[in-house]
């Protein structure tokens, strides 16, 4: 039995069940623009520059909430789909009081804005007019800017704080020109229902959100280089991908194909980086000499824990050493603990914070 098709740009394609026109055009690469997507959030349809040309149909379709069906005819580029889609995102980009610029650091969000508005030479002077959003900067939390001037009522990341975090800390009020996003009463974020995780400013298409720490850095010389890694604060191993200019880190982003969290991260995951190059940050053992912390090597700090270990057995006897594991801490962490105390002292004496 063959696999349901639809002709795609004069190609045949073949689809699975369940998969949008939008799905099949991104596993074949085939450019579609869109301004609400994102693979965390159900479809929404309503920026509309995904529409796509659907042969039979009256109008074009939006390609993110159109499944695809065996035998579907469909054109994503011609010349009256580019028309319109130019006309979108000058209309969008008219809203900004700034126009659209390119910047890595803008918030560290994915800049789908500005690289459409490059791609359409959009400059927001054919629709220029009323705007609307309206910035917060008497928002006095440390982590996430809200300038709400570049925001374009995406929505993307009220659904991102419902749908994925749970959380709905922020909402949308009124409409048109006047629509704004808020939070409860409009006030502050730390008053609010939000967790800082930081959701919102990864899934934000213009730069409106923005991580303040990385923005702090935006004039640091160099380009900005990124390299994947796991996060350190617990044992969920969140994977991320760290930004840094030259030996500078600059920022951090959630992976969004790391497969314990799937582009999420906890506030310290999201925002707790700068102690990396903190200067107050140690970068040696210290052991005490006469009541004073003096810089060691490792081997000397090592051996004088080692020292301290087994002067306590030799006077208290082997159960005197006891050992508690973060329930926070990596798995090889907790299994390096209890081998450490069973092994080395022949007890038992040790237990888990996570332990219920």
């Amino acid at each position: 039995m063959t696999n349901p098709t639809i002709t795609l740009d004069g190609r045949a394609v073949e689809f699975t069940d369940g998969e949008t026109i939008y799905d099949v055009t991104r596993r074949v690469g085939t450019d579609v623009p869109t301004l609400c997507y994102d693979d965390r959030l159900e479809p929404f349809g309503a920026c509309r520059l995904c529409v796509v040309e659907l042969e039979g149909a009256r109008n074009p379709v939006a390609s993110c909430t159109t499944m695809a069906v065996d035998g579907m005819v469909v054109r994503t580029r011609t010349e009256g789909l580019e028309r319109h889609r130019k006309t979108l995102v000058e209309m969008v980009v008219s809203e900004n009081p700034r126009g659209v610029e390119i910047d890595p650091l803008r918030g560290l969000a994915s800049q789908e804005l500005a690289h459409l508005a490059v791609q359409y030479e959009a400059d927001g002077s054919r629709f220029e007019g009323a705007q609307s959003g309206r910035s917060r900067p008497d928002d006095p939390n440390p982590m996430i800017l809200r300038d709400y001037d570049h925001c374009i009522s995406c929505y993307r990341c009220v659904r991102v704080c419902a749908e994925q975090e749970g959380d709905y800390a922020i909402s949308v009020e009124n409409r048109g020109f006047e629509t704004r996003i808020t939070t409860e009463f409009g006030g502050f974020l730390q008053d609010s229902a939000c967790t800082f995780c930081g959701q919102c400013v990864q899934t934000c298409p213009t730069g409106a959100l923005g991580d303040q720490r990385a923005l702090a850095h935006a004039d640091a010389p160099g380009d900005v280089e990124r390299t994947r890694s796991i996060c350190p604060y617990c044992g969920v191993g969140c994977s991320v991908d760290l930004l840094s200019k030259g030996d500078t880190l600059v920022g951090v982003q959630p992976a969004m194909d790391g497969p314990a969290n799937q582009g999420a991260l906890c506030v310290k995951g999201q925002f707790a980086w700068e102690w990396v190059q903190h200067p107050d940050r140690l970068k040696t053992p210290l052991v005490r000499v006469d009541g004073e912390l003096v810089p060691a090597t490792w081997d000397e700090a090592l051996d004088r824990a080692a020292e301290g270990f087994r002067g306590v057995v030799e006077r208290h006897g082997r159960h005197a050493v006891y050992a508690i594991a973060s329930g926070r801490a990596p798995h090889e962490s907790a299994y390096s603990v209890q081998k450490f105390v069973r092994a080395g002292f022949m007890s038992n004496h040790v237990d888990n914070c996570s332990r219920a």
